[in-house]
């Protein structure tokens, strides 16, 4: 039997389809959203003046969790497809996904 499984990523704003998951961090804290490219350029212009006003204080949280043992989202989305679970080329991997592919590699 086939499954094909469909992900839809959905702006958090208004529901309409996002086109990308979007990461930052304030006081402290990690947040996630996906937007679509509208509100995502409007979050970018909003955050501008202060990201031009600011001091890097390191590398993106991303590259140094892959290095703990965490899979390339690539790789995760390769082995989807090869699975034949569709999965968005953008934007977060589904739970539901991550959980299989990690059963099928034993991590």
């Amino acid at each position: 039997m086939a499954q094909k499984t469909i992900v839809r990523l959905l702006d958090d704003l208004d529901g309409s389809e996002a086109d990308e998951t979007i990461s930052f961090m304030l006081d402290g804290t990690q947040y996630e959203i996906d937007l679509s490219t509208a509100h995502a350029s409007t979050l970018r212009a909003g955050l501008a003046p202060f990201v031009a006003g600011a001091r890097k204080t390191g590398g993106r949280r991303a590259a140094r969790g892959a290095s703990r043992g965490r899979r390339a989202p690539s790789e995760v989305r390769e082995w989807a497809k090869e699975q034949g679970i569709e999965v968005s080329e953008r934007g977060r991997i589904p739970a539901e996904v991550m959980v299989k592919f990690q059963e099928a590699k034993g991590t």
